[in-house]
């Protein structure tokens, strides 16, 4: 009796909620539905906490730390939710010592690098509520190194990834790595394109079809593990790379512009998988160019400028990787 008095208190406290503007607005700009009084009494809790959050970040932290955040489509996410939908990495595998490790060559490489103007790479994705990040970091490899060998841009199927890698280690919609998506692709003998094998945020049947195949994959390479300067070197010689991050902090969900530069963030404990297009400084500040998987609305159009030589921020440099194509 006394349960069903308060569930009946707080629907009425629900209806009664005159809900500000702003959230209104924000609802409206990105599609934003709830199923009931009490679950958008919640989620608006989560976006105030955030928006806070983000107020005092941009306040107190933007000009030192060198970023801005702004509230986002994910911002009614609290951070667990938002990891467990939008990363996808697990666990901390131990690379085969047999694979062969990327380090730094002799000479001098460019200042910058920036290979989205090269066009070798394909327009930002978006993989959902589905922890699929590291598919999305392994056709962006291939894409990239597809691209360069033939000439040709190709979009990949995510989804034929999610739905066929189980024997390699990845497990669909429940994270993976993007390494293990290279070794699927090579023991295949292909994957197939996007638009024949479509992305649709959730585990399905393999349907892999020999006859759709868009790149193949002979081997693939790790960069030395915790090296800034051999994964700089891979960008300027290979072409965009494959990296995990440490994406689990606030900052990184509500990211809006400027070099990321997160203090807490840990180099060993990574849950999400991205692609590294690119390199510069800016005031002498070195960044990295990384692709998202978080749609366009997200960063800066779908990209974040990571922190470049400093001390492996995020651990970006510390399992990173790319496939070898050939023609």
């Amino acid at each position: 009796m006394k349960f069903a008095l308060i569930l009946v208190a707080v629907v009425t406290l629900a209806s009664a909620f005159d809900f500000p503007e702003e959230w209104k607005a924000w609802k409206e700009k990105y599609g934003k539905i709830y199923d009931d009084d009490i679950t958008e009494l919640r989620r608006h809790a989560i976006w105030q906490a955030n928006k806070k959050y983000v107020d005092e970040h941009n306040e107190h932290l933007a000009q030192p730390l060198g970023f801005t955040l702004a509230i986002n489509e994910y911002s009614d996410l609290d951070s667990a939710e938002f990891a467990k939908q939008l990363t996808g990495l697990i666990g901390n595998p131990t690379v085969d010592p047999s694979v062969k490790r990327h380090t730094a060559t002799p000479g001098a490489i460019p200042d910058s690098v920036d290979w989205r103007t090269k066009g070798i790479v394909t327009p930002v994705k978006n993989q959902g509520q589905c922890g699929s990040c590291w598919a999305f970091s392994a056709t962006g490899g291939l894409e990239g190194q597809h691209a360069l060998v033939t000439g040709n841009l190709v979009s990949l199927s995510e989804q034929n990834l999610v739905d066929c890698s189980q024997a390699q280690g990845d497990e669909g919609c429940n994270g993976g790595w993007p390494f293990w998506a290279f070794e699927y692709v090579i023991t295949n003998d292909g994957i197939d394109l996007e638009k024949d094998y479509p992305y649709v945020a959730r585990d399905e049947t393999c349907r892999f079809k020999a006859a759709d195949v868009g790149s193949t994959c002979s081997s693939y390479e790790m960069v030395t593990e915790d090296s800034e300067v051999a994964l700089t070197d891979a960008i300027a010689n290979v072409g965009p790379i494959s990296v995990a991050i440490d994406a689990s902090h606030a900052s990184f969900q509500m990211y809006s512009s400027g070099i990321y530069y997160e203090p807490s963030c840990s180099t060993t404990e990574l849950d999400h998988a991205v692609l590294a297009v690119g390199y510069g400084s800016d005031n002498g500040q070195d960044y990295y160019i990384v692709k998202n998987s978080w749609g366009e609305t997200w960063g800066m159009k779908g990209y974040i400028d990571m922190s470049r030589n400093r001390n492996n921020n995020c651990g970006i440099a510390s399992k990173a990787s790319y496939p070898i194509v050939k023609s």
